[in-house]
């Protein structure tokens, strides 16, 4: 059924789903449109809010590229590739590859998003290459694994909450992990979706006629090749001894901050581990470089566009939008419903605001003292918006962008089978934040 159901999906969103860039300037326009309409602000003051709130998320869009960058890197060092191809010659054909590439990104994406984007993009090709599969439902079913890092250990949300001072703690204190990303009812959706998201992925598998399948000569070649040594500078940029010079010192300072300081995970600790660790395992500067110029080219949907979602955030927090639609939304929820709107509330707001850290500045002033209001557990509801901005990633085609520059495809690629995939774990999701 779900293979019948697949089917359509993807023909659809191939016919209709813009190109990301210009699914922001739509989202943009439409959010212009509804704080005029639905706000009463003029043309004018949303112009104003658009254009101030344009760079404000410099630091953070940085930040994010770097962790596209550095996760690049260390997945395409040299150990990690071994480690790859190791795995993806446990694949037992077109239906063990779906499984096998889920399975990876959702384990990598659990620990890190930046990661699990990359190490599932890399491992679709790895096995693209052993495996002839639909190349489309491969990449998908490596992108459908992201679904799950909020509930993780980079979760930015319960991170956040957990971090001294941060911006509501007057109100709600400091929430540690314990309660959000290691409580029973988050665990158990985390369990659920790893069992659910695969075989999802593996019976929307199409018919051999109906297949994609890529040439792995299109794929690259990875192959480390010599590197012939004929002037001093270029003993500099491959010396071993230069960069582990560099490299195993930056490591030592992640060990003092983690052990003898009792430091925490933060975006900045984890670029930093993923670019000293990336150092060391290239072993030389010319491969890191080399890893570089490649990861950077995932990151140009992540520079022009990010400015453009910092526009489109200010007009919702200032005109009053976002506040109004999650007021909306939870208006009529009860104790036991409030986890469920709250994570309907966020998966809409994503779609204007993809930005975990972002879309909590702009939903907790509403979630919060509704959770007060009801008596409901701050740390679920706190969850539960968490949950919704991972979750309509699957149609946000924004965070989709790094893995499709690595594997060579389009948005309308992929969103078809994350489309089907989107139904099924908003299900999974709604029922865990509500029972468990």
């Amino acid at each position: 059924m779900l293979k019948m159901l697949s089917r359509p999906a993807v023909k659809l969103v191939e016919r209709y789903l813009p190109n990301p860039f210009i699914f922001v300037l739509l989202l943009t326009v439409i959010a212009a449109a509804a704080a005029i309409g639905v706000e009463r602000q003029t043309p004018l003051a949303v112009m104003r809010m658009w254009g101030d709130g344009f760079w404000n998320l410099l630091t953070f869009s940085m930040q994010m590229l770097l962790v596209l960058v550095t996760g690049f890197m260390l997945a395409s060092s040299p150990p990690v590739k071994k480690l790859l191809q190791r795995l993806a010659a446990l694949a037992n054909g077109p239906g063990g590859a779906i499984l096998l590439v889920t399975y990876v990104s959702l384990a990598a994406s659990w620990i890190n998003w930046g990661f699990g984007l990359v190490v599932g993009a890399l491992f679709a090709k790895e096995l693209a290459r052993l495996v002839r599969v639909d190349y489309r439902l491969l990449v998908a079913s490596a992108y459908s694994g992201f679904v799950v890092w909020h509930g993780g250990l980079a979760g930015s949300i319960p991170l956040t909450i957990a971090t001294d001072d941060h911006f509501t703690a007057d109100q709600i204190g400091v929430i540690g992990t314990g309660s959000t990303i290691f409580a029973f009812f988050n665990l158990a959706i985390v369990v659920c979706l790893f069992i659910v998201i695969p075989l999802v992925n593996r019976m929307m598998l199409p018919d051999e006629k109906e297949s994609v399948y890529v040439d792995p000569k299109l794929l690259g070649d990875d192959e480390e090749t010599r590197v012939r040594i004929a002037r001093p500078a270029e003993r500099l940029e491959n010396s071993v001894t230069l960069a582990w010079l560099v490299g195993i010192p930056g490591l030592i300072f992640l060990l003092d901050h983690f052990f003898l300081r009792g430091g925490g995970l933060n975006l900045n600790i984890v670029n930093f581990l993923f670019l000293f660790l990336a150092i060391v395992l290239h072993r030389t500067p010319r491969s890191l470089l080399t890893s570089l110029n490649e990861a950077i080219k995932g990151g140009a949907g992540i520079v022009i566009q990010f400015p453009f979602y910092a526009g489109i955030m200010a007009i919702m927090v200032q005109s009053g939008l976002a506040a109004s639609m999650s007021e909306g939304l939870v208006s009529f929820a009860t104790e036991t419903s409030l986890p469920f709107w709250s994570f309907i509330s966020a998966g809409i707001v994503n779609l204007f605001v993809p930005s975990g850290g972002g879309q909590w500045a702009v939903q907790a002033p509403v979630m919060l003292p509704a959770a007060e209001a009801l008596g409901v557990d701050v740390a679920r509801v706190s969850m539960a918006v968490a949950w919704g901005d991972a979750w309509t990633n699957l149609l946000q085609p924004f965070w989709a962008l790094p893995v499709l520059a690595i594997a060579g495809l389009k948005a309308k690629d992929i969103m078809g089978f994350c489309l089907i995939q989107l139904f099924i774990t908003g299900a999974v999701i709604s029922i865990g934040l509500t029972w468990f």
